[in-house]
């Protein structure tokens, strides 16, 4: 699907609305955010995968990442063709494995495993992205203990937000 819009912005992230009836042709009834392959002007190649995020009526916001508005040179305020494909291949879950050191962690401290049991799916995966991308064994140590002070009921700031507030 291709059609033209305006990329506006959201407190500090820019997005393009995709209309109840673009949503519609996309996959009719979808509710949760919903995989798609995204070209700003033809940019980037291949397409980027994003989750469209639902409004709540059946409409979608295309929050467009810094990789595509710098691959498409654009900006906010810009008018722009957008073109839009269903990602057939996506398959949710975590993209990364939970690191040995931590899940040993994790079974020694019931409280800290039963509180990641209960973490919402993506905050789970968000700390597994997290965890990955830490390059160093000193900043994989210092996050380790950290995440389970937080699971253990700490309140303290973890990756960029208060935890048990």
């Amino acid at each position: 699907m291709k059609f033209r819009a305006t990329i506006a912005i959201n407190k500090i992230n820019p997005f393009v609305l995709v209309s109840i009836a673009r949503a519609k042709r996309l996959k009719a009834e979808w509710r949760k955010p919903m995989p798609v392959l995204v070209q700003i002007n033809g940019e980037p190649k291949p397409a980027w995968t994003v989750n469209m995020m639902p409004r709540g009526d059946g409409s979608f916001y295309l929050y467009l990442h810094g990789a595509v508005r710098k691959a498409s040179n654009t900006k906010v305020g810009d008018d722009v063709e957008v073109s839009l494909i269903f990602d057939e291949a996506y398959r949710n879950g975590p993209m990364h494995e939970m690191p040995a050191e931590f899940l040993m962690l994790l079974q020694a401290h019931p409280n800290a495993e039963l509180a990641w049991r209960k973490l919402i799916p993506s905050r789970q995966k968000e700390i597994l992205r997290y965890f990955a991308g830490l390059k160093s064994e000193t900043a994989r140590a210092r996050n380790y203990a950290k995440a389970m002070r937080v699971l253990n009921g700490a309140k303290e700031r973890f990756m960029a937000r208060d935890w048990n507030d």
